[in-house]
């Protein structure tokens, strides 16, 4: 495999997904909010960083996570022993969301409790749920049903959790699917169905993203029965003042070095994993291994790469934004300006790209990448829509989630089994660090400037992600199905005129 080509392509798909995003902001700083040159520069300089680390860890990805992911599954699926099989998916899922950098952010964010005992709690809650959903798919038990008894519970309950704690609780269920659990996830559940040939392995290689993200909720809302948060301890991170090329790569440069530790440390634990892995199965000949060593330093690069561009060049524009455009006369613009920014931020989610290539893989094209970037970037537009109206007016986050759960719990009841595992395993995707270092901040600097409360207002923008492309991509099912339906009838019809047309011959 030539990588020169592969790094090339898969940079130019992180440029075409950053490019709009950047023209968004600076058009809202030539028109309505007006940047100071050395603000700016940051922004655009994060950017690149962006597109670079985009470009690195997707490749990445694609030749460490996937196959090291695959391969537990394909092992596990040959695991007769169900508490064995628990057991792998309850200490995986707790070591990769301990390694997720966005739920590190969360943490910093949430006041009256610990991080530790935060990220403890939604790493119980991860592993529990990802050690379900193996089973599920070893049973084969139905995704949509599963489904709609744990979101139940879910609903039942919020209602006993002070209402502070509500929209951080559906913030860790987004955070904890980012770039490092998605590729991972998704791959043991590719691997997990391939020994299956029945006409349902397709469907259920998806759904452990989905069930990831619902552990973490139950979890945190549990904490909130013990912890009472008050008020968000947030310190809006502004943008070092830059006058010179070399003040900007000093900020930069004294940026990377941590971001270099917090992902070392992030990737640890699954590179212990493989190798412990690869020493009880020998699973692996030593061309993959150098392949996949190569693939871990590409993940690393990447990650580094991103994170510090979008923490030190983009976070601190969301926040002023924020502020800025919330301070106008014309604050009620922040609704479709959110929009549009939602629109085009969802295609700079690094995961996004590898759960829709996963997709257009398993259909083997039938719901193409295209197709899935489409939809997912309508959801999250009237998601980020929602989130602003929500911040600006201070309403109650209850009124959006549980209607908006309701809704894709009925669908799922309707639309093709495929559908309802990519439909809810896109909703945990799409909350990535994105949303959390540029959407969050944003939504806080609203919040700031029209006096709200954070925690009840501002936080739960990670949520309403979340929430919106189980139905856009369930609608997707929908008219994919009717389509489908459309084609066999009329190739029914054909049929029937042709044996009609050969009847008349022979007579």
């Amino acid at each position: 495999m030539n990588l020169d080509p592969k790094l090339k392509e898969k940079t130019m798909e992180s440029l075409s997904a950053v490019l709009p995003i950047t023209g968004i902001v600076l058009v809202i700083s030539v028109f309505l909010v007006p940047m100071e040159l050395g603000r700016f520069v940051m922004f655009l300089v994060g950017a690149i960083m962006l597109i670079l680390g985009m470009g690195f860890f997707q490749l990445g990805a694609e030749m460490a996570m996937t196959p090291i992911g695959e391969g537990i599954g394909v092992q596990i699926s040959k695991t007769c022993r169900i508490l064995l099989v628990l057991l792998i998916g309850f200490i995986m899922g707790a070591i990769i969301t301990i390694s997720e950098p966005d739920l590190q952010v969360l943490a910093g964010q949430v006041p009256s409790v610990p991080n530790r005992v935060l990220i403890l709690t939604v790493a119980v809650g991860v592993g529990l749920f990802l050690a379900m959903a193996i089973i599920r798919i070893k049973l084969q038990i139905d995704l949509s049903k599963m489904l709609i008894i744990l979101y139940l519970l879910l609903i039942g309950a919020s209602f006993l959790v002070p209402r502070e704690f509500l929209a951080v609780a559906f913030d860790s269920g987004g955070v904890t699917t980012g770039p490092m659990t998605v590729p991972f996830i998704m791959a043991m559940g590719v691997g997990l169905s391939s020994v299956r040939n029945d006409k349902n392995a397709a469907s259920d290689s998806f759904g452990l993203v989905a069930l990831s993200s619902v552990g973490p909720i139950l979890a945190v809302l549990l904490l909130g029965c013990f912890y009472r948060p008050t008020e968000a301890v947030y310190s809006a991170a502004d943008v070092a003042a830059v006058v010179t090329t070399r003040d900007v790569v000093s900020v930069f440069g004294g940026g990377i070095p941590a971001y270099a530790k917090e992902v070392l440390i992030s990737l640890l634990p699954i590179g212990a994993v493989f190798v412990i892995f690869q020493l009880l199965t020998h699973r692996y000949k030593r061309r993959q291994i150098k392949r996949i060593a190569v693939g871990m330093i590409y993940t690393y690069a990447g990650l580094v790469l991103f994170l510090c561009g979008v923490n030190v060049g983009f976070a601190p524009v969301g926040s002023f934004l924020g502020g800025e455009l919330a301070a106008t006369s014309v604050k009620w613009a922040l609704v479709p300006i959110g929009m549009l920014i939602g629109y085009y931020i969802v295609k700079a989610e690094p995961a996004i790209q590898v759960l829709n290539h996963q997709v257009a893989s398993v259909t083997d094209g039938a719901v193409s990448v295209k197709a899935m970037n489409r939809c997912m970037s309508v959801g999250v537009a009237v998601s980020v829509g929602l989130a602003m109206m929500r911040t600006l007016t201070g309403l109650p986050i209850q009124w959006i989630i549980i209607p908006g759960y309701i809704i894709a719990l009925v669908m799922s009841q309707f639309v093709p089994k495929i559908f309802v595992g990519i439909a809810f395993d896109s909703g945990g995707v799409a909350s990535g660090p994105m949303t959390s270092t540029f959407l969050l901040p944003l939504s806080i600097g609203v919040c700031q400037a029209v006096g709200g409360n954070l925690m009840t207002d501002a936080f739960g923008v990670v949520a309403l992600v979340a929430l919106t492309p189980l139905i856009a991509i369930q609608i997707m099912g929908l008219i994919y199905q009717v389509k489908l339906n459309a084609l066999q009838k009329k190739a029914q019809h054909n049929a029937a005129l042709s044996d009609d047309i050969d009847e008349i011959v022979e007579f």
